[in-house]
């Protein structure tokens, strides 16, 4: 017969119950000798545990979504089913208190597990997690929730002294009711978020012509004899934000910093810039790469390409859906450049496996940079950063620390490694590559880049420099 130790105080009892929990996780009878059941505590438990997945589901939508009470209520179905076999158990042994055990139990392991399931979802939101974890964190989830159950019936089973063929039944019955109940709930979260279908709506169909138009007028002429660079920044994808970010944030700092304010071109798939920036789409980087190399002074401009996305080897990603928008590719990049006519390039490709752009892109005019070697991945992609890895470690320091193109790509490749090695990540490995045209031209196309801070003709660009 199992003799529960009587009530203390509530806290008293509560400390008790949680070591009681800590114990049935390990499937040990030791919980049966710890655990102090009350109808405060259970409804206690009850409130903690509630308040526990809420918190999960919430955080698992986003930090978004619609409360859901039939969740909640989907919750609510398991620490009934466990009060009701503690009903069974206490008649069949002549135990009142056993009653409230197993429910009491299951909601102390689950409240805890939650919590811990909690951490793991913001630690994954932010990013802070291992690369190699986030394949196995779903798989965990599940494992969690259906142990906490198998380990009630595990301990009674063992302290009760069942026939080891009644322990098998009941825990293949276990088993079987956790995933059909999986399965069938799993679309009822506690917060919920409504699938609705991707939209284009007409405002910013009709407004993308005029969006469009407007950024090509609105690119002005190199002056003679002078060397200026001519800016274009793509973001590919639009279910992410930090490509929107990233685009606006790089924009901003080569229009006020490196000078190419009137000579710059933004180009960014996301909801929120439908009706304010033209789309990214292959027919957009075609029109404005035409658009510039007909404005600049083909043999003393440059070109600083950005292209920010997710990829695949040998394709940047367009997606603004519901638009069916073509993939980027190396050859159709290189054709495209070709045909508008610009001489002096400067490529820079953050995506995973941007490393495959290199050999259709190599020319002698041409200096080519990728967040990520061929056949690796590149990180930081998530709705929470304003940057990716490659973009904060080369555009938002190096390129603020450093006064040539070489310095800073070294300096944001040594950055990127560290922050990679410290989350686990395998080496994205970002690749260098210059033609020999270009790497004579470099130096003196990045006196406008990166302008002395006084005594010479370029003094204004350096004020406005020091000003941001």
């Amino acid at each position: 017969m199992i003799d529960f130790k009587p009530s203390i105080n509530f806290w008293h009892d509560f400390k008790s119950n949680q070591t009681a929990g800590m114990w049935l996780f390990l499937g040990s009878r030791r919980s049966l000798q710890i655990v102090r059941p009350s109808i405060m505590q259970l409804v206690f438990w009850g409130v903690l545990g509630g308040c526990a997945n809420s918190l999960f589901s919430w955080l698992s939508t986003g930090r978004m979504g619609d409360f859901n009470p039939q969740g909640l209520i989907s919750y609510a179905l398991w620490p009934f089913i466990a009060l009701i076999v503690g009903i069974f158990l206490s008649q069949r042994i002549n135990n009142p208190r056993l009653m409230l055990v197993p429910a009491l139990l299951w909601l102390v392991l689950d409240t805890h597990i939650m919590l811990f399931q909690c951490l793991i979802q913001y630690l994954g939101d932010l990013d802070y997690l291992p690369y190699l974890l986030y394949d196995y964190i779903p798989t965990l989830f599940i494992v969690l929730f259906v142990w906490q159950s198998l380990a009630v019936v595990w301990v009674f089973s063992r302290e009760l002294k069942w026939p080891w063929w009644e322990r098998a039944l009941i825990m293949l019955a276990t088993l079987f009711t956790l995933v059909v109940w999986q399965m069938s709930v799993k679309d009822q979260p506690i917060w919920k978020v409504e699938a609705l279908p991707p939209a284009f709506a007409e405002d910013a169909f009709y407004a993308q012509s005029r969006l469009l138009n407007k950024s090509l007028d609105a690119v002005q002429y190199g002056e003679f004899a002078q060397s200026h660079w001519y800016f274009l920044g793509v973001a590919g994808a639009s279910y992410q934000d930090v490509f929107k970010y990233e685009i606006e944030r790089i924009k901003e700092q080569f229009d006020t910093r490196f000078g190419t304010f009137g000579r710059s071109i933004e180009l960014i798939n996301h909801p929120a810039t439908r009706t304010e920036v033209p789309i990214a789409s292959k027919t957009s980087m075609e029109l404005a790469l035409r658009r510039i190399g007909q404005q600049m002074n083909r043999e003393s401009d440059v070109l600083f390409l950005y292209m920010t996305s997710h990829g695949l080897p040998n394709v940047f990603e367009m997606e603004n859906a519901p638009l069916d928008l073509a993939q980027v590719d190396p050859k159709w990049l290189r054709q495209t450049l070709d045909a508008s006519g610009i001489r002096w390039r400067v490529i820079v490709i953050s995506a995973c496996y941007s490393g495959s752009f290199l050999p259709a892109l190599q020319d002698e005019n041409t200096l080519i940079i990728t967040a990520s070697a061929a056949d690796r991945q590149s990180f930081g992609c998530s709705n929470e950063a304003d940057y990716t890895y490659f973009g904060r470690a080369f555009f938002d320091q190096a390129m603020r620390e450093q006064n040539s193109i070489s310095a800073a790509f070294k300096q944001a490749q040594e950055t990127v490694a560290k922050w990679e090695a410290a989350q686990g990540f395998e080496p994205s490995e970002p690749q260098w590559s210059i033609g020999k045209n270009m790497q004579f031209m470099l130096p003196q196309l990045e006196q406008r880049l990166f302008p002395p801070a006084s005594g010479t003709p370029d003094a204004p660009q350096a004020e406005l420099e020091l000003k941001h």
